[in-house]
């Protein structure tokens, strides 16, 4: 018979549901004996002893906040009875740990797309990039004529991303929008590209495509609507062109050395900490191991539980650029008048996470124990192999576009609430309980929730490597396969 509760960590004084609970069960841990004294909904925390305000509660080993008030053992711990102990800025402390990886190299390879510049690509697709927000009407219909031309044949997708700024926008916010415009255009999933401008925009075409400095002028091509008679006709000639290439493509064996994969996390739940986002910490190891590169991103989720990124930094130069990557965005928060610890969301609580430590120390999770190898401004492009930190915020296609655009081939997303978007990258939904994958197969890629059912980690583990070799090798995720593709450029000031 399948457990009904978790001691994630031996020195943790709640545990976790994993099956409702109901008043008057009894708990068995070693010699002890607790009595559940109310409901307790699935994914939620009991108490292990008798709180006193202010006392410490434990999870995953960490402290994720203090008691509000007395809470007697057996009883329900939520958002209502404990209180995050994070409060202003902090001052940090470098402690470097040991973050070596004893994990083989397998040689390991999947099927992918070799680039003239010897980058590589696990999709072959045809994009259609708008410079400013005033074409978008113009990109949707040029891709949707050639996709009716060719019948979805030839390339893996054609598509139009449309957006809604490049034009009255100040600052950062517009260097934002070409930083991650230009990241597209150089993305190697995109086998051509078709940049569509107006011509009066503040990101003007012959600007932006100076700002992109070497590309492939063979697979890239620009129109500016305001230069051409017909920019319906003038768009299907250039793509016309970029499909007669770009379909002539062909997949290649690749070492699983080149995968890049970004780290997300949305609709997280009470299981989020204990079954998906330790599997893809796992798997961060081995891709790691292999040579390969994932990014952890969603900032504001790793606050109270920083200290443990920072200490994996190889270097003091990397602590400090991870310390920098933390307080920036805690200054973001107080420069909009705005509480930094306002975490986590109704979703969130109404699945069992009751403090932004919780939530943080699950969320890290999904990144092993590899050390850091390099930190990322927002819109920046990869350079370093190995565990990257992104500069980002944690909403869920505002993060996942940062993902892809800093160079991810895909995005491995956990949720333990579901949700069916998809970013311009494939975006694996990995379900952190069974009941979500059964309820919604048409968003949930793979089911990380026999985990808490009894399945050990390393057959799971061994699956789910082999799912990712199949998804870089072409393998559609249900966002591709819906059509669900779009973006989210981070915007933080004033728009004229």
């Amino acid at each position: 018979m399948m457990k009904k509760y978790i001691q994630i960590n031996p020195a943790d004084n709640v545990i976790v549901a994993i099956a409702p609970l109901s008043a008057g069960d009894q708990i068995e841990l070693g010699d002890r004996q607790i009595t559940i004294r109310e409901e307790i909904p699935t994914g939620h925390k009991v108490a292990l002893k008798d709180f006193t305000t202010g006392d410490l509660v434990i999870k995953y080993g960490f402290p994720i906040g203090h008691a509000r008030n007395d809470i007697p053992a057996g009883a329900w711990v939520n958002e209502k009875n404990i209180k995050t102990n994070l409060d202003g800025l902090q001052d940090y402390t470098w402690q470097p740990q040991d973050t070596t990886l004893h994990i083989p190299d397998r040689g390991l390879t999947f099927n992918g797309y070799r680039r003239k510049n010897g980058e590589v690509g696990i999709r072959n697709e045809i994009w259609i990039l708008p410079t400013v927000g005033c074409v978008n009407g113009i990109v949707n219909q040029l891709a949707e004529t050639l996709r009716r031309e060719t019948d979805g044949k030839g390339v893996d997708a054609i598509v139009a991303f449309p957006h809604n700024y490049g034009c009255s926008q100040l600052g950062d916010d517009h260097e934002n929008t070409r930083k991650i415009l230009r990241d597209m255009v150089k993305h190697p999933n995109a086998g051509a590209v078709l940049v569509v401008g107006l011509g009066c925009e503040n990101n003007q075409p012959d600007t932006f495509r100076k700002f992109l400095g070497e590309y492939d002028t063979e697979r890239v091509r620009f129109m500016v609507c305001q230069k051409v008679k017909d920019e319906q006709e003038e768009g299907m000639k250039l793509l016309r062109e970029l499909y007669a290439i770009a379909s002539t493509d062909q997949r290649t064996p690749v070492p699983f050395s080149e995968l890049r994969i970004g780290l997300k996390c949305g609709g997280s739940d009470g299981f989020s900490g204990i079954t998906a986002n330790p599997l893809l910490g796992i798997f961060s190891d081995f891709l790691v191991a292999q040579g390969g590169t994932t990014v952890l991103t969603e900032v504001p989720e790793m606050f109270g539980a920083e200290t443990i990124l920072m200490n994996r930094c190889g270097t003091e130069e990397l602590f400090n650029k991870t310390v920098r990557l933390i307080n920036d965005f805690k200054a973001y928060f107080l420069e909009n008048k705005q509480p930094v610890y306002e975490n986590p969301s109704p979703g969130n609580k109404a699945g069992g996470i009751s403090t932004l430590e919780e939530k943080s120390l699950g969320c890290t999770q999904k990144s092993g124990k590899s050390g850091v190898k390099d930190v990322l401004m927002y819109g920046e492009r990869l350079s370093a192999k190995g565990l990257n930190l992104l500069s980002a915020p944690g909403n869920d296609l505002v993060a996942s576009t940062a993902l892809a655009a800093s160079g991810c081939h895909m995005v491995l997303f956990t949720t333990g609430r579901g949700t069916p978007f998809g970013t311009f990258i494939p975006t694996v939904k990995i379900s952190t309980n069974t009941a979500l994958s059964e309820n919604k197969p048409g968003w949930i890629d793979f089911n990380a929730g026999t985990l808490a059912e009894g399945e050990a980690m390393e057959p799971l583990a061994e699956q789910f490597i082999r799912f990712i070799q199949d998804i870089a090798g072409g393998k559609q995720t249900n966002n591709e396969r819906k059509g669900y593709r779009e973006i989210a450029i981070f915007k933080s000031g004033v728009t004229l």
